[in-house]
Parts: C-alpha cells; sequence; structure tokens
C-alpha cells in the first residue's frame, strides 16, 4: 500500500480540496498507471453531492472521476498486455465477477457484480474505489485500454465515458453509411454522437432549442440541425430516422421524438432525466418503433472504440483546466458553461 495525492470532498456540502489516499500495491495481475488527465462527468458532480443517495448513497471520502487517461509505470508479473510506458486509460469500471453471461461476452456494463471506478466496494483495501482525480491508479490489466498515441490526449481522456456512452447504441443498432440519425441535445453526450454519427456515415441531425447552437452543430458534422421547438421544422422530418440518439437529462418530451421514427426505427436514451418521462403506447406501437437506453459498453467495445477514435483522429471537444479549478468547473457545469467537456490536467496536482 502506497499514499496517493488526490482531491476529494469529505461530506455532499464541501468543497473538492487536496488530500492523500491510500492505493494498493500493484499485484500479480495489475498495472500502475500515472494519471495524466481526467475528464469530468456530470456523474462525478451527483455523486460528489450525493444526489443519487436513493440509488447509490455516497461514501466520504469521495475522489470521483472515471475519464481516466495515464502512463503505465509498473506492472505485475503476470500482465501480457501492457508494459511500463506505456498509454492506457480506465473508464467506468475497474472490476467484475468476469464469470457471468454478460462477462462472457465481453459485455462487463451489465454485470450485476461490477465495480465502479470510485465509490464501489474495494475487496482490495476496505472501504471504497478511489477514482481518478489523483496523481496514480491501480486497476486489473483488464479493465486498462491502449489509448492511440496519435490522439490528443486531454481530448481523448473523455472518450472512457461520454464516447463510450455514445459509440455503444450507435454500434448496437447498426448506424452505418446511408442512414438518417437524430441526435437530440448537443451537450457533453451529444456533440460525441454528431461526430461518431458522422464518422460512420450517417446523414446527421441535430435537435436543440438553442439557435445559437446551429453553427457549432454544423462544424461538429451534422448535416442539418432543427430547432425542436418550432412544429413545423419538426413535422418535416416525420416517419424518416433511422436512429435517434436521446442525450437529453432535463425532463422533455420523448413522444416529439418518437413520431420521428421510421418503421422499425429505434431511440435510445442515454440521458437520465430525474423523473419518468411519460411515453404514448401508439408512438411505439405504430411503426413497430422500439425505444431503449444505454450504458456504456464493455471493455471489448471500449476498446473498439478508441481505436476508431484513432483512425478517424477522433476526440472530445475540451476546456483543460487545473485541479485546483475543479470546484469552479461543477458550478460551471450545472450552468451548462462548458464547450463541451471539461478536463483536468493532473499535472496541477504535484504543486500540491
Amino acid at each position: 500500500m502506497y499514499q496517493a495525492k488526490a482531491y476529494s470532498a469529505s461530506s455532499a456540502t464541501s468543497s473538492l480540496a487536496s488530500s492523500t489516499i491510500a492505493r494498493r500495491d500493484p499485484t500479480a495481475r495489475d498495472v500502475q498507471i500515472e494519471v495524466l488527465y481526467c475528464g469530468i462527468c456530470h456523474t462525478d458532480l451527483h455523486v460528489v453531492r450525493d444526489e443519487w443517495k436513493e440509488f447509490v448513497p455516497t461514501v466520504y471520502p469521495c475522489v470521483p472521476g472515471h475519464e481516466i487517461l495515464g502512463r503505465v509505470t509498473s506492472v505485475g508479473a503476470e500482465v501480457t498486455r501492457f508494459k511500463p510506458g506505456d498509454l492506457a486509460a480506465v473508464g467506468c469500471l475497474v472490476d467484475s465477477d468476469r464469470t457471468c453471461p454478460d462477462c462472457l461476452a465481453g459485455l462487463e456494463q451489465f454485470c450485476a457484480n461490477g465495480v465502479l471506478t470510485y465509490n464501489s466496494p474495494d475487496k482490495h483495501l476496505g472501504g471504497v474505489t478511489y477514482g481518478g482525480y489523483s496523481d496514480s491508479i491501480v486497476v486489473d490489466e483488464h479493465f486498462a485500454v491502449h489509448v492511440p498515441s496519435n490522439l490528443n490526449l486531454a481530448g481523448a481522456a473523455p472518450l472512457l465515458c461520454a464516447g463510450i456512452t455514445t459509440y455503444s447504441p450507435m454500434r448496437h443498432w447498426g448506424v452505418t453509411k446511408g442512414k438518417k440519425v437524430g441526435v437530440v441535445g448537443l451537450g457533453g453526450l451529444g456533440h460525441m454522437a454528431v461526430k461518431f454519427a458522422h464518422a460512420f456515415g450517417a446523414h446527421v441531425v441535430v435537435f436543440t432549442t438553442s439557435p445559437h447552437k446551429k453553427d457549432d452543430a454544423l462544424r461538429l458534422g451534422a448535416n442539418e440541425v432543427v430547432l425542436s421547438r418550432n412544429a413545423d421544422e419538426m413535422k418535416k422530418h416525420a416517419g424518416s430516422f433511422d436512429f435517434i440518439l436521446d442525450a437529453v437529462a432535463a425532463s422533455h418530451d420523448v413522444n416529439a421524438y418518437l413520431q420521428l421514427l421510421r418503421r422499425d426505427g429505434a431511440m435510445t436514451l442515454v440521458g437520465a432525466p430525474e423523473k419518468p418521462l411519460p411515453v404514448a403506447a401508439f408512438n411505439l406501437i405504430l411503426g413497430r418503433r422500439s425505444l431503449s437506453g444505454s450504458p456504456i459498453g464493455g471493455l471489448p467495445e471500449t476498446q473498439e472504440m478508441l481505436d476508431f477514435c484513432g483512425e478517424h483522429n477522433l476526440t472530445a471537444d475540451v476546456e483543460i483546466i487545473p485541479i485546483q479549478k475543479v470546484n469552479e468547473a461543477y458550478d460551471r457545469l450545472l450552468n451548462s458553461d462548458v464547450k463541451y467537456r471539461f478536463t483536468i490536467d493532473m499535472a496541477s496536482l504535484k504543486s500540491e
């Protein structure tokens, strides 16, 4: 066991502050990673402030961060996939039972015994796991993925959550060249969805309530931008979409988008509104449409996604901040004041 520098919250109402945490020494199958960059996900804010206590109560101190990118500094004796000096990344999972049907299918994100990167029981040291707002992390090599060296590293960090969360449902529902794809909401998730759909060769339509986002949507790869509050604009697209990705986390009318799906079209939710969304049965029945949800992807698909990003030079649009500005970043995140993700330069932690 060794002590690592980190930023942690001591309660639901406290700011994140400099601290030290215990990390396990690498076991035979572990890789130790110096964290270079860590993205900030809206989940970090929810967990730090214990806003999901009905589902997953937060245990303090809490060290968030599950968009982790760094460099391997040491490996255990049985490690075969990494060597010191390699770029490596860690996403939302750091363990699973690896024996259930989901794990055997490479779908570890559905494992009932999955261990999240932070705020999950830590079988090695007791207490809970600690995330990437830290100078280092130790994980089983199975839960680390390789990062293409041509990618901008700060922009690649959010791929471990925002990237795989939008890539996975598009792959599952068969987004390919010639398909018509809608993206609802142009934020941290939505902007990656636009980039992926464009790279897949789809005709991409962005739905937004903000007229000022039109130019940015087109820059990111959209072919069209629809103001969702304009009924005439919406009506023009009725019954025409193969797939719609809904990345909005606030309450909104999903029926307006279900009506835009063609026969056998599918809509997937990756945003998580606080309250249940009413769904009219006939919007599904008429046209044999599907409404689903999707979390992250498994480890094989996460590696596939990163390789795809390397081939197409895709990364998130990020604003890089020092760790000392993380609390300010949380406040700005609440006000949607970022294009489109924050990434922490973890070298700034050395000055603490």
